[in-house]
């Protein structure tokens, strides 16, 4: 077995880890202080199946989707309708179950460019933040669900890119993505994914062990570098898991 990440929960499986982080998100949800609530999208396929649980018969009507916004952590630049597109993506998982209101799934700008998408959705952000500076005691997110890539990138974060050094901005173009497909991609910053009640990490498949395993052994990858307001907490499944 690779030495874990701190508050790691090792899950049987993939279906296994949609199904507590749907359970996670529901609490999460339930929790929150006020009105709305913020939940941040991971994009890839380990994600994917969470989104089609939230809205399949048992969690569907345990959501509150009128209270839910929907934003994303990053996305590749171009059309929503792309098949690399998380919109797209996110889109298909819920389906036409899912009772979204149209205002609460906040896109990221692929029609303007990684620079000019970046600055509107930092806009977006901060309307919705109602301010322009993110208050440590009020975060911007009540979740955050993040990915591990086999580089040990997460979001758009990629080893050895600017956006790693960004501290300001909430939101960051990446114009070149460190691994395929190499498409200009628009990303979340550490502060932004930061400022949250909760981050999890969604970790499944064999395919994550390399970068598992460099991680335990102190390797200084962009993984490492997320933190939370909150609790900051890893579902990672055997496959992954497995040494």
């Amino acid at each position: 077995m690779i030495p874990l990440p701190p508050n790691t929960e090792l899950m049987a499986d993939a279906e296994a880890t949609a199904r507590a982080a749907a359970e996670h998100l529901l609490a999460i949800a339930e929790s929150a202080p006020g009105e709305r609530v913020a939940i941040c999208l991971s994009g890839g396929s380990t994600p994917k199946r969470l989104y089609a649980l939230l809205a399949s018969p048992g969690f569907v009507e345990r959501v509150p989707w009128t209270r839910i916004h929907w934003f994303f952590g990053d996305d590749r630049v171009v059309p929503w309708d792309d098949p690399l597109s998380n919109v797209r993506m996110v889109r298909e998982a819920f389906g036409h179950a899912a009772p979204v209101p149209a205002t609460h799934l906040h896109f990221i700008p692929s029609d303007e460019g990684v620079e000019a998408g970046a600055r509107a959705y930092e806009r977006t952000l901060q309307a919705f933040y109602g301010g322009e500076r993110l208050d440590p005691d009020r975060p911007l997110f009540d979740l955050v669900l993040l990915g591990l890539g086999s580089d040990g990138h997460t979001a758009s974060l990629f080893p050895g890119k600017p956006a790693l050094a960004e501290r300001s901005a909430w939101v960051a173009p990446v114009p070149e993505a460190g691994m395929e497909p190499f498409v200009p991609r628009i990303t979340l910053t550490f502060p932004a994914l930061a400022s949250s009640r909760s981050v999890l990490f969604l970790v499944n498949g064999a395919g994550k062990r390399d970068a598992l395993r460099r991680l335990a052994a102190g390797e200084d990858l962009p993984a490492r570098h997320v933190e939370s307001a909150g609790r900051l907490t890893w579902y990672i499944d055997r496959e992954a898991a497995e040494a």
